[in-house]
């Protein structure tokens, strides 16, 4: 089903947060100069609820529904950048739930071309599975997860990325039964081999949901609950949570944990980021002087900084409760969504941060009649090698109300991104991108480097001998395209 509208609309209706429904007045409000452009509507057949996308090695892109589907259990879906929608897979379509159920973690791509993704639940042992897809749905699973016994390996997976030795690292959210310890962190072949690396237990944490393989080769991950102290004042649960780092042998330490008054409930539907600086940056669903969440840096050392508080009111202009994983942009400022606040309505916002805290609204959601944009984002933006940000909201679209996938555009131009940020000399890394045939070079900071163009969305290079840390270049019949982010070069 295809579906394009760009507007700059004025409407309002139905949201949601957390699956609380509030109706909303219709409500005008004024447009921002961003172009926004709704590519597809789910209409609950085709899934409902998305929760997130990325950016596919042939440029389409892909990712999962918590609900909607032959069972209402979630779909894999694929999107052209026109915006046709295919689903994939539909999960617990038999009614035996080997395959899993409810897949909320975020899909990734692994080097070998296949995606990879975890479901909350169901598979052989009901306690969830990693499964492994391909662009054309052959579907199979990974692993399942035993939860027999202590459930040493966890349960309920939350989050899968690939890490730089060619494994798959993730975490689980809980791993017995004494609250608020719980949660995982464990290694995955591709094979199917697993190894937990560490089980949470209170000062370090509890329910981790995200993780990241920084630059200098560490993991580092937000845990949403636990951590010193022991009572969070955001609401009295067992701790504020943690953002922790782990090394891929498995000793963690705990980089900060949070009080409330600098956030609290880190990393909700997404992980940190890395920035071009080499800071980590992320986002407390809650908390902060306003009671609405925060933006917060990391620097060298663990130092840590608030760079935005948001207010914790559904209307609140700048939005609240900030959830999925931030972007950094091409250009240099850093993207995210709110799940609720913004205008009248409060169903979300999007917003840009300056690495310095400088804060700007850009877009309200709802704000388009009967809500065709959509309501209430959770899974935060990608931005595609095009320039343009991507993303979903888990509500409103077309009649049935199940969701949307859009495209918003705030003027950057098409660069290629790096599948690794770091690597050694002598390693090939793939560079995805758009009109990539005809490619005559590719320098690593300004070094020449030997390459492969594989299609037109994607080539492979390798690293050459006197490369420094720095930004790669490819140039290509339409122009030279500078990635996004730096390569650094590793011993």
């Amino acid at each position: 089903m295809k579906i394009l509208r760009t507007v700059r609309g004025t409407l309002g209706c139905w949201k949601s947060f957390f699956g609380a429904l509030l109706f909303c007045a219709i409500t005008a409000m004024s447009s921002h100069a961003q172009t926004w452009t709704t590519l597809a509507d789910f209409n609950g057949t085709n899934g409902s609820s998305p929760l997130g996308l990325i950016q596919g090695f042939d440029g389409n892109f892909y990712g999962t529904t918590l609900q909607g589907g032959a069972q209402n259990y979630g779909t894999a879906f694929k999107m052209t950048p026109a915006g046709i929608l295919t689903t994939l897979h539909s999960f617990c379509a038999t009614g035996t739930c080997l395959d899993g159920y409810w897949p909320e973690g975020r899909l990734i791509q692994a080097s070998n071309g296949d995606f990879y993704g975890p479901t909350d639940y169901g598979g052989a042992n009901g306690a969830g599975l990693i499964y492994r897809i391909t662009a054309a749905g052959e579907f199979s699973v990974l692993y399942n997860f035993l939860c027999t016994g202590s459930c040493t390996d966890g349960i309920t997976p939350t989050s899968v990325i690939q890490a730089r030795n060619g494994n798959l690292y993730g975490t689980t959210y809980g791993w017995r039964d004494d609250y608020p310890n719980g949660g995982t962190v464990f290694e995955l072949s591709l094979a199917g081999t697993l190894t937990p690396l560490h089980a949470f237990t209170g000062p370090d944490g509890a329910n981790p949901v995200g993780l990241l393989q920084a630059s200098n080769g560490n993991f580092y991950g937000s845990a949403s609950e636990g951590g010193s102290p022991t009572n969070c004042p955001a609401n009295n649960l067992p701790g504020c949570g943690t953002v922790f780092q782990i090394t891929p042998s498995g000793t963690l330490m705990t980089v900060h944990s949070f009080k409330g008054y600098d956030g609290a409930f880190p990393g909700i539907y997404g992980a940190l980021i890395e920035g071009a600086d080499g800071n980590l940056y992320g986002t407390a669903g809650q908390g902060g002087s306003a009671e609405g969440g925060t933006i917060f840096k990391i620097g060298p050392g663990g130092k840590f900084t608030t760079l935005y508080n948001f207010c914790s009111q559904m209307n609140c202009a700048d939005g609240s409760n900030p959830a999925g994983s931030m972007v950094q942009g091409s250009d240099g400022n850093i993207y995210g969504i709110t799940v609720i606040g913004g205008n009248s309505i409060g169903a979300g916002t999007i917003f840009k941060i300056t690495p310095q805290g400088v804060f700007t609204t850009l877009y309200d959601f709802c704000s388009q009649q009967n809500c065709a944009d959509g309501w209430n984002p959770k899974a935060g933006l990608i931005q595609s090698t095009d320039g343009n940000f991507y993303g979903t909201a888990t509500g409103g679209g077309g009649p049935s109300g199940s969701g949307t996938i859009f495209r918003f555009s705030v003027g950057l131009g098409p660069f290629v991104r790096l599948l690794w940020k770091f690597g050694k000399v002598g390693q090939t890394e793939g560079i995805l991108g758009q009109g990539l045939k005809g490619t005559t070079g590719v320098l690593v900071n300004g070094t020449p480097a030997s390459f492969t163009v594989v299609s037109d969305t994607i080539i492979r290079a390798t690293i050459p001998s006197g490369a420094t840390t720095g930004y790669i270049t490819v140039q290509t019949p339409g122009g030279t395209l500078k990635s996004n982010m730096p390569f650094r070069v590793v011993p």
